[in-house]
């Protein structure tokens, strides 16, 4: 590709006659031929590599200052000419989709897989990027980020294209948002679930992570927000034409005659003076308002409120978000992906409703992220189980007993019963042994994660086969 195509709306000024192989941000990447851009991170800046990358054969650094090379080409963006960069060497493939996009703290994953599931059966072909997986119709493709890479991206985008995809269902991170990672992209409709305590070790404060959310609504053509949280309100302020829902107020979708169960939810789905009845394979009240925020999303693509209830009625759950792993035991084991104190809160509060026996919460806290809520994870475990297993989650370069340390003072004033065993897979073990008739054992962190972060290393760590071990090391009943 030329470089004056490649170039094209980033800013760039007097770009050379040359010809690119590709683009990157890592000067460990470059090839010869290759541009290579220089982005600000929170750990490296990109520009002190260009020399390197030029050594390695790129063809063109692109940078923000001068960096004396004679094949530098300045631009007032680095990120913003990464993203533009990306779409324009994949061909601007996000123009050929309809967009859609959600966007909070808490259910992104659910909602985008459910937004999935009623258009394809609305007889769309519909990609997919999360949290779990991409997909393009059936085919699943590993994901890193919740939001890719931006060269990343724009592949993503021209595979779904080249696949037939009309639609793409995204889950669109603040960090994305804050990095212009998605560039150009232009939503049809973007949904915001919530907003709650996290990533606070990246954004300055909540007030930060709201705004760097807020940016999503200003890229498109019509909106979706939850009116029960309270920064989905302010968000109504200034999108007051967005469609709405909620379970506690009137709004333009409601639920009602909510009847929860242990691995399910019923309720009348109200929407435009219509009332309908869903059945919801996936528990609790706040699984009611991923489904609302689906339906509004879809209602508002054009989908008919009759095929959004067959869909609905018919999920059988999403993979991590309150997954039951069978025991064939007297008791329960579930997984779930919460990993901040309001998402504990959440799972905790509804399983409540329905355990027969006790609710047990095995949890911990990442490494290397915000500190600050590891003893609001304790206290929101404590509100509502009746013993914690308290343990590690992806410790990274963290040493596991002093996150656990940070964790226990949360704890203060509570009476409930717990115990610290450092090692996952022997608290696992334990909670198993020691599980009693109609027991419900909450594994929390990890949800559809099948690895564990130990220093820089990932290793295998899937909780659904630490169960089975754990199980077959029982004696018989």
């Amino acid at each position: 590709m030329k470089l004056q195509e490649l170039m094209k709306n980033t800013g760039a000024a007097g770009v050379p006659d040359r010809e690119a192989t590709g683009v990157v941000n890592d000067s460990r990447q470059v090839k010869p031929g290759d541009v290579f851009v220089c982005i600000r991170g929170a750990q490296s800046d990109g520009h002190r590599y260009a020399a390197a990358a030029a050594a390695q054969g790129a063809v063109a650094v692109v940078c923000e200052e001068d960096v004396g090379l004679e094949n530098q080409i300045l631009v007032p963006d680095t990120h913003l000419a990464y993203s533009r960069m990306a779409s324009n060497f994949h061909g601007n493939p996000e123009k050929k989709l309809r967009l859609v996009g959600v966007t909070g703290t808490k259910g992104k994953t659910t909602v985008t897989s459910l937004i999935k599931r009623i258009l394809t059966q609305s007889g769309q072909k519909v990609g997919l990027i999360g949290t779990i997986q991409n997909e393009i119709g059936e085919q699943v493709i590993h994901a890193e980020n919740t939001t890719p890479d931006a060269m990343e991206l724009e592949s993503l985008y021209a595979r779904m294209v080249e696949g037939g995809c009309t639609f793409c269902v995204m889950e669109v991170s603040s960090h994305a948002l804050d990095q212009q990672r998605i560039g150009d992209s232009h939503y049809e409709t973007a949904v915001f679930t919530n907003l709650s305590h996290e990533h606070l070790d990246y954004h300055r404060d909540m007030e930060d992570y709201f705004e760097a959310k807020a940016k999503l609504f200003a890229i498109c053509d019509s909106a979706v927000i939850n009116r029960d949280d309270e920064y989905g309100r302010r968000l109504l302020e200034r999108h007051p034409e967005a469609m709405t829902f909620s379970l506690e107020e009137e709004a333009d979708l409601t639920a009602k005659e909510i009847v929860c169960h242990a691995e399910s939810v019923d309720f009348l789905l109200c929407a435009g003076g219509v009332e309908s009845r869903v059945h919801f394979g996936m528990p609790g009240r706040f699984s009611v308002r991923n489904a609302l925020a689906a339906a509004g999303a879809c209602l508002q693509l054009g989908v008919s409120l009759n095929t959004i209830i067959s869909a609905l009625s018919s999920t059988s759950g999403v993979r991590g978000r309150i997954e039951t792993i069978p025991t064939g035991r007297d008791f329960t084991v579930i997984t779930d992906y919460a990993h901040s104190p309001d998402s504990l809160e959440n799972v905790l509060s509804s399983l409540k409703e329905t355990v027969k026996g006790r609710l047990v919460a095995l949890f911990g806290c990442g490494g290397d992220r915000d500190r600050t809520k590891r003893p609001l994870m304790a206290a929101a475990a404590a509100r509502h189980a009746d013993a914690l297993i308290i343990t590690s989650d992806n410790p990274r370069t963290e040493d596991p007993q002093a996150i656990i340390d940070e964790i226990l003072p949360g704890l203060e004033g509570f009476s409930v019963p717990y115990t610290v065993i450092v090692n996952r897979r022997e608290a696992i073990f334990h909670a198993v042994r020691t599980a009693q008739p109609g027991d419900t054992i909450v594994l929390a962190g990890k949800g559809h994660e099948d690895y564990q972060i130990i220093g820089h290393e990932k290793f295998h760590f899937d909780e659904r086969e630490v169960v089975a071990e754990a199980l077959a090391a029982l004696p018989e009943n």
